[in-house]
């Protein structure tokens, strides 16, 4: 045997020790089950029936299944089945056993596909021959390892050894024919001596020998298992080999050679009845043996004391074995102990004892609780612990033996809460639920309604004070005389100030000399259990910080240093010292404090001072001294989740216990773990750039990953190795050089890192497990990151980037200058152009504004226009005017139509331009009114033109349509006289123009 594995077994045996020793002699070992979490199909195992547990090099645990193999994490499963061609996976999904190899690999025996090795450098299964240089048969039973660099196989048909450096199979022949029988398990002891149990048998191959043979054992029951099938064979720290047989149970034979046998579990049964077989042992402390059976469960052996507890699934406890039929057992690097089941795989972790559950059973038998809540605590002198239940149970655990008894009251109080209890000078208890009833100290028998008076009142608390039995209820106080059996009531006057601070009293407590009452609505203090008014009350107080910080007041404690602590629901409030005639101030500690809960369920106090609390959510402990907070959490053995108010007392033995909804929940103050080394925070996965690596491949802490430039993608899976409380550990990651803070995995999702288009450069990640719990840490690794630059990224690209830059830069410069001048030519022709057409559409614009559409004269406003510039230049009387009116024109277009108007008022128009002067001015003055402006003549010259004008206007009719219109004009004439203006000259030819048309019309008038 080696010097290091040596060493390693006597530090077991000296950290071990002290543990041993504690379990012996702790009186609630009985209840303190194992709490077993389950992992099965729902959580991603291929098959129910799990065979094999086994931990890796990196300490991730390999579970094998009748369905396959899978890695785990404690949050993820790597799943291997059954091969199909070309595949990397498992010659055959039923897995026996596993092994796990120092290269980091795995050995995996299958049922019927031989023997196969898991290469951690290529995620491959690579199998073994099976007869000439390979295993002896395709069916492995079990896997050892033995004293040098080689694995010892059993095989359906021979034992074989494979040697790891040369990784060749040799067949290993011994003395005995009865070696080629069904072996199903080989090992190798501490002094090299080859163990080796099949269908015949255990048989031994002695260190130097070459020959298997029966070991020299006694007669008995020792003999019927040795002759058994032979199944499980470990040898425990002190050198005790254990043997367990197919149906006869098992034994152990001691370093001295002498055989023993396991009382209650060696030989068959009484009535010949055969036993479960023994599939696997487990040390789990130096007095302690599990022995994994197929169909019992799990046997609890305590060596010294010679006694079997059985383990076993119980359909009402989530907390139990998933199964009865255990395959295999393992403990961890971290010491939680693994068990393979028909039912899934289960864990506990036997050192998380800081905390512990007592449990309702599927039956009512000594161990478990008979109801699910537990509402009331009570110790009475003899050390025994009165549990308040629903419906009217009660249990009473009996350290001293060991046992719990549970009593049902009767009568009103079945279908009631029990909350309180109290115990009598005679030594009966008196238990408070819907009134009163009374259990003997002795026969426990129980006497209902025992003060009739109270039978319709919720009994919240009792308190005894020499006769005086001080009842608590929803109604006040009710005071009970023993001896003279008189009831008094005193309860709360709201014009009283002095009295009761509220009628529900949820507790009575003795502090000092005087009498607590808490209440729904602060604390009455009376100086003695006489006084039934005139109390001092404590009330919270918005504006004093020193008061009670809530009204609400759940319980109240003392500590070994004399310091009064308050539970209410506002925070935990510690009573300030203080002269006896002072106010009360008080101290509050919260979940500003770090408690998790402001609402204060329970508080007690334990021998050493610390102070502990229930809370809707948990419990907390606060150190006395620093008043330092600590949640615990179920790393420290806390299942129970959510408490009940003012459940709560301390053990005799020192623990504290509080009251849960689920069972009752057992604090020891004193305990400290084991330490098996903190576990590691690992990467358990990674994917760069779309390739997983292998697991070989996989970065420890401080090594560098390397990313290859074309995409810089990278998921990191991490995980820490504990496998207590996935959902209580937090976990974080950080990527030193490109994130700005820590990154928060959200609590329910995978610990996993993923970046995605890193730019290249050089990085530190940073991976963080926080745990909760009296002994929380936080576990970093520290993973290197290299992101390689693309070619375009490197620097002589980028040199030569720059300089093709500059070029391109220059070469744009010169081709955008010409482009430029180019397009200052283009555009300036466009201008040109666009400006010849500017003015001649302006030109255009302007002939519409001043001439009339209709006939292509002046229109009215350009017409006055062209007016009053003739105006202003002409002389007195060297300028006339000719204001022109058609004759009947109304009766043209009544006749002909408005089109035949028109077309004689363009006709009209033309004639005027005809007879017209050049420099005279035409326009339309207004519909059939037309305007003559005739600059540099006499009013004799003007009418000359007008009747010109006139004669052809009268000698030209207009043909329109097949008719003859004949035409005729009156017209005004009007020289310009000096100093009028354009209107008063307008003035004067149209009177010219209406003394024309009153003349008889066709005619012309003029006025100087």
């Amino acid at each position: 045997m080696s010097v290091a594995r040596l060493a390693w077994l006597i530090l077991w045996l000296v950290l071990l020790l002290p543990f041993g020793s504690a379990w012996a002699s702790d009186p609630w070992a009985p209840f303190d089950l194992p709490w077993f979490d389950r992992i099965g199909v729902a959580e991603g195992l291929p098959h129910s029936v799990s065979t094999a547990v086994a931990q890796d090099r990196r300490g991730l645990i390999w579970i094998g299944t009748m369905g396959g193999l899978v890695r785990y994490d404690g949050y993820r499963m790597r799943e291997f089945g059954d091969a199909a061609g070309p595949s990397p996976d498992l010659p055959d999904a039923y897995v026996r056993s596993l092994l796990a190899v120092p290269d980091g690999g795995m050995l995996v025996g299958t049922n019927s596909g031989g023997l196969s090795r898991f290469n951690p450098a290529t995620n491959r299964f690579e199998t073994y021959p099976i007869g000439n240089g390979g295993t002896s048969d395709r069916k492995i039973y079990a896997l050892a390892r033995d004293g040098d660099e080689g694995v010892w196989i059993a095989t359906e048909r021979g034992l074989d050894r494979l040697d790891l450096r040369t990784n060749r199979i040799a067949s290993i022949i011994g003395g005995n024919a009865q070696l080629a029988s069904r072996n199903f398990t080989v090992f190798e002891d501490r002094e090299n001596n080859l163990w080796l149990g099949n269908n015949n048998g255990l048989f031994v191959r002695t260190a130097g020998s070459k020959t298997f043979v029966r070991p020299p054992h006694p007669l008995g029951n020792i003999d019927t298992i040795l002759k058994d099938g032979v199944w499980a064979i470990y040898e425990d720290r002190e050198g005790r080999l254990w043997i367990g047989s197919t149906q006869s149970g098992a034994a152990y034979r001691d370093r001295n050679g002498v055989w023993h046998e396991v009382n209650g579990y060696s030989g068959y049964r009484p009535n010949q009845e055969r036993r479960s077989t023994v599939r696997d042992f487990l040390e789990i402390a130096p007095d302690t043996m599990w022995l994994a059976t197929d169909g019992s469960g799990v046997m609890a052996y305590s060596i010294d004391a010679g006694t079997l507890q059985q383990l076993a699934h119980d359909v009402a406890l989530p907390s139990s074995l998933p199964g009865d039929s255990i395959r295999a057992l393992m403990q961890d690097r971290v010491g939680n102990v693994w068990v393979a089941s028909d039912l899934g795989v289960a864990h506990t972790q036997p050192y998380a004892r800081s905390a512990f559950s007592v449990l309702p059973a599927a039956t009512q038998n000594d161990h478990g609780l008979g109801g699910t809540n537990v509402r009331g605590i009570f110790v009475d002198s003899k050390g025994r612990i009165w549990l308040g239940l629903s419906a009217g149970r009660v249990d009473m655990i009996d350290l001293q033996h060991g046992s719990i008894r549970h009593i049902q009251l009767g009568e009103s109080q079945t279908h009631r809460d029990v909350q309180a209890f109290a115990e009598m000078p005679d030594g009966s208890i008196w238990v408070g639920t819907q009134g009163l009833a009374r259990i003997a100290p002795d026969t426990f028998a129980v006497q209902d309604a025992i003060v009739p008076a109270m039978d319709e009142k919720p009994v919240l608390h009792l308190l005894v004070e020499g006769r005086q039995l001080l009842i608590a209820t929803y109604d006040g106080v009710y005071r009970y005389d023993t001896q003279t059996q008189a009831l008094a009531h005193f309860n709360h006057d709201k014009n009283d100030d002095d009295s009761l601070a509220s009628d529900t009293v949820r507790r009575i407590e003795p502090i000092g000399s005087s009498i607590w009452y808490l209440t729904g609505h602060g604390i009455s203090i009376a100086a003695n259990a006489a006084q039934t008014g005139d109390f001092r009350n404590l009330f919270s107080s918005p504006d004093d910080p020193s008061s009670l910080p809530n009204n609400l007041v759940s319980s109240v404690t003392t500590d070994p240093r004399g310091r009064l602590w308050v539970g209410t629901y506002g925070g935990l409030a510690m009573l300030e010292s203080r002269p006896d005639d002072a106010s009360y101030r008080f101290r509050t500690l919260g979940m500003a404090q770090g408690l998790s809960s402001d609402n204060i369920n329970a508080v007690q106090s334990d021998n050493q001072g610390d102070l502990w609390v229930s809370l809707p959510n948990g419990v907390s402990k606060i150190d006395g001294q620093t008043h330092a907070v600590h949640n615990l959490s179920v790393r420290d053995g806390l299942r129970i989740s959510s408490y009940i108010y003012a459940a709560a007392a301390r053990a005799p033995t020192g623990e504290i216990m509080f009251g849960g909804l689920g069972g009752l929940t057992v604090v020891r103050p004193t305990w400290q773990p084991m330490r098996h080394g903190d576990a590691p925070l690992v990467v358990t996965d990674a994917v760069l750039n779309g390739a997983a690596l292998p697991f070989g491949a996989l970065p420890q802490s401080n090594e560098s990953i390397k990313l290859k430039p074309h995409n810089r993608s990278l998921r990191i899976d991490f995980a820490l190795l504990d496998y207590q409380a996935p959902q209580e550990t937090s976990y974080s990651y950080r990527m030193e050089g490109f994130d700005d803070s820590w990154i928060d995995v959200p609590r329910g999702s995978l610990p996993s890192a993923i970046y995605t288009n890193l730019p290249h450069g050089t990085y530190t990640l940073h991976l963080r497990a926080t745990t909760q719990g009296l002994q929380s840490r936080v576990a970093e690794t520290t993973l290197h990151v290299v992101a390689a630059p693309r070619w375009y990224e490197t620097i002589v690209a980028l040199i030569l980037a720059a300089v093709l830059a500059l070029a391109v830069l220059l070469g744009v410069v010169q081709l955008r200058t010409l482009y430029l001048r180019r397009q200052a030519m283009h555009l300036q022709e466009q201008v040109d152009v666009r400006t010849r057409d500017l003015i001649i559409a302006n030109q255009r614009l302007d002939q519409l504004a001043s001439t009339d559409e209709l006939t292509g004269i002046f229109n009215r406003r350009r017409l006055l226009e062209m007016a009053e510039g003739i105006r202003r230049l002409a002389c007195d009387g060297n300028a006339c005017i000719a204001l022109l009116d058609l004759d009947h024109f109304k009766h043209v277009n009544d006749s002909y139509g408005h089109l035949a108007g028109d077309q004689v008022i363009r006709v009209v128009c033309g004639i005027l331009l005809e007879h017209c002067r050049d420099g005279d001015v035409v326009g339309r003055y207004g519909g059939e009114e037309l305007l003559v402006c005739l600059p540099d003549g006499t009013l004799e010259q003007g009418l000359a033109v007008a009747e010109r004008i006139r004669f052809a206007l009268a000698n030209c009719p207009v043909m329109h349509e097949g008719q003859t219109i004949i035409i005729t004009a009156s017209i005004g004439v009007a020289a310009w006289r000096d100093g009028e203006t354009l209107s008063q000259w307008l003035t004067r030819a149209d009177g010219a123009l209406y003394e024309a048309k009153h003349g008889g019309r066709n005619r012309c008038v003029g006025v100087g």
